[in-house]
């Protein structure tokens, strides 16, 4: 390790996949990667993720496993040049030696349309498997025929346990890590780091080795103080205790706020974790859940307000994005509330574990073959647009559950009116069967 000059997050950086962490509803037993590995097949992907949760490495591991050339271009740095001279040695290599060539082009979303049209005929001849890497979203950033082209992958971000795993592994690797040092790091250093990298794993690494620089010494003894982590960050660290109590005491206290109505507490609540350096992503996903278990379709806008405050976020960035999540938050606080969706999705779900796989009434499936057709699938089935008021009295659910009922809509905002409307259709529905004589 001492010749080897490189940052330790590139000396960490995993070999084969067994060494990898996380993504592991990608890499699990029987998940996509693995079965596609195990069948030696790699088709060409798009990783989309947020910085430092494994697109490269994964890229490099999953080429090696099945023995194919691995090349790596960013397409901030290259263009249509490039990638000719890339096709034309994966020709050459191709033909003297038959081995496949994996091009993996971090940020790919960058590369302008003309740029990636010229993946295109590669990628579908096989002449070249494709793994692009994006931190934006592609359905916005990658032409539509070349997303066709690839499997689309989705990686988190790291969680606690496992930046955790990455650091000990880091602490302890006499090869390519720290090992060899005799380190003293407090678990709460330990918790700042991981607290700081925000799921990223080479900012993970990158803290650690600056930290262990600072603390370098001529004592035979190395230690690693939270202080020594908040001066390798250059910034103030969040006040948040260990166990994590005040981080869960004060989204605890904005989101009872919200749900109370009152926008004022709401702010301030939003202020404080703001300040104590708080994810503002975090506090922007906990508002779109809130929209639809607090509010719900008392103000169906609420969802869309909240979402767009995310949005916002994104494109500005902090602190100028954090207005948009003050806005959202006393929208939130001050609209009708209803948890009404909340419950019945809860009812359901109970159902579903409660009875299992319940058969679907036959009128209602469809039938595009003749055998379909045979065993009397969609027979009777009544199309409501030919009735009145396009609703008709029919069998929806299992029959083991044909009188339940989930949603009971209240009074408040734009629920009421969703309230009015199913009171009317039961009404007229009820009418009917009574006037057919249905039971």
């Amino acid at each position: 390790m001492a010749n080897d000059s490189r940052p330790l997050a590139e000396r960490m950086r995993p070999r084969r996949l067994e060494e990898f962490v996380g993504q592991r509803h990608l890499l699990g037993k029987g998940k996509i990667l693995t079965s596609l590995l195990d069948q030696g097949v790699l088709p060409s992907i798009i990783f989309w993720g947020p910085p430092g949760c494994g697109k490269t490495t994964l890229a490099r591991i999953l080429a090696q496993a099945v023995d194919a050339r691995f090349i790596s271009i960013s397409a901030v740095l290259s263009g249509v040049k490039e990638l000719r001279n890339v096709i034309d040695e994966a020709k050459l290599v191709q033909k003297d030696s038959n081995i496949k060539t994996v091009l993996f082009v971090d940020e790919i979303h960058r590369f302008n349309k003309a740029q990636q049209d010229a993946f295109l005929p590669h990628v579908e001849s096989g002449l070249i498997t494709l793994i692009g890497a994006t931190t934006e979203n592609p359905s916005f950033e990658i032409i539509p025929p070349l997303l066709s082209r690839c499997k689309l992958l989705t990686l988190k971000p790291l969680n606690k346990d496992e930046l955790l795993e990455i650091l000990k592994r880091a602490l302890t690797d006499k090869e390519r890590g720290l090992g060899s040092y005799n380190i003293s790091i407090s678990s709460e250093a330990q918790d700042s780091l991981i607290s700081l990298c925000d799921g990223d794993a080479r900012r993970l690494l990158n803290l650690l080795e600056t930290a262990f620089s600072l603390a370098l010494t001529d004592s035979d003894k190395i230690v690693i103080e939270v202080s020594t982590v908040i001066e390798a960050a250059g910034k103030k660290l969040p006040r948040y205790d260990k166990s994590g109590d005040e981080h869960f005491g004060l989204i605890s206290a904005f989101h009872k706020s919200l749900r109370g109505s009152d926008p004022d507490a709401a702010l301030y609540w939003l202020t404080r974790m703001l300040a104590a350096g708080e994810d503002p992503k975090y506090i922007a996903r906990r508002m779109i859940r809130f929209a639809s278990e607090d509010v719900g379709n008392a103000d169906p806008s609420a969802l869309s307000i909240a979402l767009d405050a995310l949005n916002a976020f994104n494109v500005l960035g902090s602190p100028e994005g954090e207005l948009a999540l003050a806005q959202a938050a006393i929208y939130l606080a001050t609209a009708p509330k209803s948890n009404a969706i909340y419950k019945a999705f809860s009812y359901a779900m109970e159902d579903v574990n409660r009875f299992g796989t319940l058969e679907v009434p036959k009128h209602i499936l469809n039938a595009p073959t003749r055998l379909m057709k045979e065993l009397g699938y969609s027979k009777g089935y009544k199309y409501p647009h030919k009735y009145q008021d396009a609703i008709v009295a029919q069998q929806y659910m299992p029959d083991k559950l044909v009188s339940r009922r989930y949603y009971e809509p209240t009074t408040r905002g734009y629920e009421a009116t969703v309230k009015a409307r199913l009171d009317k259709w039961r009404k007229i529905l009820a009418k009917r069967r009574k006037e057919k004589g249905d039971s």
